[in-house]
């Protein structure tokens, strides 16, 4: 990359910091656009004429553009020159979002939504890269918990503003808002970053046949990982097929990154245990982070009924607090072992899960909110900490590889997050479907009683005792649906639990940061 740690006794400049706050802006914008239309799905699909299944490549498209290029964002930054790749990046990303405001079939949709992915995807390593590049270590940890803050704020908080839009105004403005930001973060980027000359000869000698099979394996684990539930996992040849394309692309991939003598990413990183560790507990950090944004709003739309702007009101807990925690990051970096903030942010998201895992029908936006600010909490506590320790020491283009492995990884463990999760609901519900059925006989006597109690209050209603009896037991039936349901979605809180709580021992990999292990310059 083109930028170089300064002095340890320097202070960034004016410049140094519109920098650093355009390229967070523009992650934030990035991050955000992944969860804004989770909410609105059902809108933009009637709007598109699309089914279900169909207009879940919305934001299928955008994971798997986006994990494509946050692998290639330090190579190519360093060759293009990291101004003129973000600012055209961010630009490009904007204007893809009018585009998809502007879309009038799905298939216009999809494809402008990969332009999305493609370019936002490079927005977010890039920005802990110039974070590390262009602050000195004693102002670094306020710009890494801007980063952190980034990454927990901008998903959680999307659900809230995108149902919110879609129910106020039109899905439209879900993309129409990029327009307030994106610009500004790009102007930022272009009076904060100095202009590089670019060296396009490099290009010829990159590593193409290794992009070639990164571009086959990610995006195609990406796939199988987002529709693998859809489409009945390996019960369809298209899954089959795509996770052996996935399976010996990856493998190929890797292995000609690890016998190549100038590798596209450089996956010896891993080797270092902070590398190597916060990836795998960054992993650990998607799977549960967008795993609980994908439990919550569907219990809330299937058990309570809720709108997108209820559901968006309940989400918003797990966001807003957020923003009064972010101001005593640094203080706590500064002055805490990242590697025990680490453990209580993931203890506190423990006990939130642990909670959830009482779950009834009754359970309202009340009780909800306990939970909802204790993930608030424990989010920041261990994203910005790891961001810190990944990072740590690391010369600016191996900073660039790190940050693109951490989100890489953080990326896929969303997607295996919420694949697991809707995994264990839908068979965990035909579980407990069954086991609460079988007590629900037609000649025990409380099955009776309940059927009859029903159906006397449908025949205040309807003139027909048989009809009546008819509607009795299709309500009990949808009764026992809920509850099985919700049983389900208990399931799944108490499994990211468990899986929470093991993932605790990778923590002894990480090293505390040494203090004055600021980013050294590559040679």
């Amino acid at each position: 990359m083109d930028t170089i740690a300064p002095p340890e006794s320097a202070r960034a400049s004016l410049r140094d910091w519109i920098a650093v706050y355009g390229a967070i802006l523009g992650a934030f914008t990035a991050i955000l656009d992944i969860q804004i239309t989770n909410s609105s799905l059902s809108s933009i699909q009637g709007a598109l004429g699309a089914s279900a299944e169909e207009g879940s490549w919305i934001s299928t498209a955008y994971l798997m553009a986006e994990i494509i290029v946050i692998p290639l964002t330090g190579w190519l930054g360093s060759l293009i020159g990291l101004r003129r790749y973000l600012v055209t990046n961010t630009m490009l990303f904007v204007g893809f979002s009018v585009a998809c405001a502007l879309s009038s079939s799905l298939h216009e949709m999809i494809l402008f939504r990969a332009g999305q992915g493609f370019t936002g995807g490079v927005l977010i390593p890039t920005a802990i890269t110039i974070v590390r590049g262009r602050l000195p270590k004693s102002q670094q940890a306020i710009g890494i918990a801007l980063f952190g803050f980034t990454a927990t704020f901008a998903p959680a908080i999307g659900p809230t503003i995108g149902g919110w839009l879609s129910d106020n105004f039109s899905w439209r403005y879900l993309f129409y808002i990029n327009l307030l930001v994106g610009p500004v973060a790009a102007a930022m980027q272009y009076i904060g970053l100095e202009k590089t000359v670019p060296r396009w000869g490099e290009l010829r000698d990159g590593d193409w046949f290794g992009i070639g099979l990164m571009i086959l394996g990610l995006p195609s684990l990406t796939f199988v990982l987002e529709e693998g539930q859809r489409k009945g996992w390996f019960d369809s040849s298209l899954i089959v097929w795509a996770s052996a394309l996935s399976f010996a692309a990856i493998v190929g991939f890797i292995v000609r990154q690890l016998m190549a003598v100038r590798p596209l990413i450089n996956l010896r990183l891993l080797a270092i245990p902070a590398v190597g560790g916060s990836s795998f507990l960054m992993m650990v950090l998607g799977a549960v982070s967008f795993g609980s944004i994908y439990i919550i709003p569907l219990y809330c739309a299937q058990i309570l009924g809720y709108n997108s702007q209820q559901i968006g009101y309940v989400v918003m807990w797990s966001g807003l607090p957020q923003l009064l925690l972010f101001p005593a990051m640094p203080f706590l970096l500064k002055r805490v072992d990242p590697r025990l903030l680490v453990v209580i942010g993931t203890v506190l998201f423990i006990a939130s899960c642990w909670i959830n895992v009482g779950l009834t029908h009754d359970v309202g936006v009340d009780q909800l909110i306990l939970p909802q600010l204790l993930r608030a909490i424990g989010q920041p506590l261990f994203t910005i900490p790891l961001s810190l320790i990944s990072t740590a020491g690391l010369s600016p283009r191996n900073t660039a590889d790190a940050s693109a492995l951490t989100n890489m990884m953080r990326n896929l463990g969303g997607s295996i997050g919420i694949a697991t999760l809707a995994t264990i609901i839908d068979r965990r519900e035909q579980f407990h479907f069954e086991m609460l059925s079988e007590s629900l006989t037609q000649n025990a006597l409380h099955t009776q009683q309940r059927v009859a109690a029903l159906a006397a209050g449908f025949q205040a209603h309807v003139a027909d005792a048989g009809l009546a009896k008819m509607q009795a037991i299709a309500t009990l039936a949808s009764q026992v649906r809920r509850e099985a349901y919700v049983m389900a979605y208990a399931d799944g809180f108490w499994i990211v639990a468990v899986g929470l709580a093991v993932s605790l021992g990778a923590i002894a990999l990480l090293k505390k940061p040494q203090a004055s292990a600021g980013p050294v310059e590559a040679h």
